[in-house]
């Protein structure tokens, strides 16, 4: 959820004061852009993986507090809800077989941290959303302690006027109204990260845009939302939904949901800052003592931190980030796709394959974005996570495609060429692009392997409650495993 607030309620002149220094951020932003130099330190990522705490029972377990104190660990913090955790992983490079390095750190890590939940009767799964979660579990003392989330909340109320609809469409189509935010936090997401210098900001956006279909469909892994079969990947749909501050009129208008594919293609990163101040009203609106003209004027780096609030609260998909480390600012592509899970292995894989076709498609001579309309894009984004595993898609060249088709082809190939560009491993492409290659041929991804368990659990005689805990006891077994989840097998 970003930075830390102190506020949690704001009066008209705070937001009338802030929308004023969000364009003064603005207007130094694009000075910086023009003259400041940037950090763009070559080929560094980042990785964020949120995660759920679940009891014996597989049940949330709302002990996130007291697991924390036990992991005693900073790249662990907080989440939304109190039985959401987020697992920060530092900046890594990626030539040679870091990955590797990364894959044995982060098993690691999330052994270290189960090992604690157990010290309070909690284990941490990692899947996009925790297929036992009932509306139930989000009543009362659900949020975590956090001003941020309070304040957040009201917010979006505030906009909004009235209670949040949940409308989604799928095999067993769901449809309640919330008054809280708190279905947002069954969405738990993998978030990539990669720091590039200004100039080369737009391409890599552009092409993180256009893998986005692709991505959904070989990472699925959220098929169940309160005991119903939805999409297969409902966390893109649900977290539109859940923190939609429009009303039904505003929709209806075309007015921006915070939760953003965007609308066109861009040349700079500037345009999707100015896009945030003109298009989307503060949610947030507390403003600091900076003033970002005279740290410039210093030769100092100012924070900006009101545009880094303000863009901290519209969740596009692929978000872009300034930040200040050691006093040099610089930029990132966020990517904020896919799922948790299933297994540390499949994450990893689902990397290797953004990250290595991404750097081929930005450096296309003739850019795929001047070939592909930025509507076809999102609507291939839609199938992706609506279809998984029977999505089609439009790409140029190949028209109408089956994304497995369309992955091994042609996806699969420029990834290889561009990790090797980025001087990494053939150990690493081999094992993690294998993988890829696997899930494509076998057409299995998580989604696929929670939706068939449990129909072959049900169709032992199994409710529904009964088939999704089983079905979790079984997935837990299998993320321990970190065997790829395209080998796991089905229960009979």
């Amino acid at each position: 959820m970003g930075d830390e607030i102190n506020t949690q309620t704001f009066s008209r002149e705070q937001r009338l004061r802030y929308r004023q220094k969000v364009r003064r951020c603005l207007d130094v932003f694009s000075e910086m852009l023009a003259h400041h130099h940037f950090d763009s330190h070559p080929a560094l990522t980042g990785l964020e993986i949120e995660l759920n705490l679940v009891d014996s029972a597989m049940q949330p377990s709302m002990k996130n507090a007291q697991v924390l104190s036990e992991i005693a660990d900073p790249a662990f913090q907080t989440e939304l809800a109190r039985y959401n955790i987020e697992l920060n992983v530092p900046p890594q490079p990626l030539p040679g077989e870091a990955v590797l390095d990364l894959e044995r750190d982060l098993r690691d890590a999330l052994n270290h941290a189960d090992d604690r939940a157990k010290q309070h009767g909690a284990q941490i799964a990692m899947i996009g959303i925790l297929p036992t979660l009932r509306p139930e579990h989000l009543s009362g003392d659900w949020m975590s302690p956090n001003p941020r989330y309070q304040a957040l909340e009201d917010a979006v109320f505030a906009a909004r006027r009235e209670d949040i609809e949940l409308d989604i469409s799928g095999p067993e189509p769901l449809r309640m109204l919330t008054a809280t935010i708190a279905p947002e936090s069954a969405c738990t997401s993998v978030q990539l990260h990669l720091q590039v210098s200004p100039s080369e900001f737009a391409p890599h956006w552009n092409a993180a845009q256009i893998l986005a279909g692709p991505q959904l469909a070989l990472g699925a892994n959220s098929p169940f939302l309160f005991g119903k079969q939805l999409w297969a990947e409902t966390r893109t749909e649900l977290f539109l939904q859940a923190t939609d501050t429009r009303s039904p009129e505003l929709r209806n208008q075309g007015v921006r949901p915070p939760v953003y594919f965007g609308e066109s293609w861009i040349t700079s990163i500037f345009d999707l800052f100015e896009e945030n101040v003109r298009y989307f009203p503060a949610l947030l609106p507390e403003t600091t003592d900076e003033d970002p003209e005279a740290e410039l004027a210093a030769g100092r780096t100012p924070r900006l931190q009101e545009l880094r609030l303000h863009n901290g609260t519209v969740y596009r998909w692929n978000r872009p980030v300034y930040d200040v480390v050691h006093g040099k600012p610089h930029l990132r592509v966020e990517n904020r796709v896919l799922p948790a899970g299933p297994t540390v292995s499949d994450i990893l894989a689902n990397a290797a394959f953004y990250y290595g076709a991404m750097e081929m498609l930005a450096h296309e001579d003739r850019p795929m974005w001047s070939r592909m309309s930025f509507s076809a894009a999102e609507a291939n984004f839609t199938a992706g996570a609506r279809d998984g595993v029977e999505a089609t898609m439009y790409w140029p060249g190949y028209g109408e495609v089956g994304w497995d088709e369309l992955v091994l082809r042609h996806l699969l190939p420029l990834a290889a060429e561009g990790l090797a560009r980025r001087h990494v491993a053939s150990t690493v492409v081999d094992r993690f692009l294998g993988i890829i290659e696997a899930r494509c041929k076998l057409r299995r991804n998580g989604a696929w392997w929670q939706t068939e368990t449990v129909a072959a659990l049900e169709a032992t005689g199994m409710d529904r409650d009964q088939a999704l805990t089983e079905m979790l006891l079984r997935y837990m077994d299998g993320m321990h495993s970190n065997q790829p989840v395209h080998t796991w097998e089905l229960p009979g």
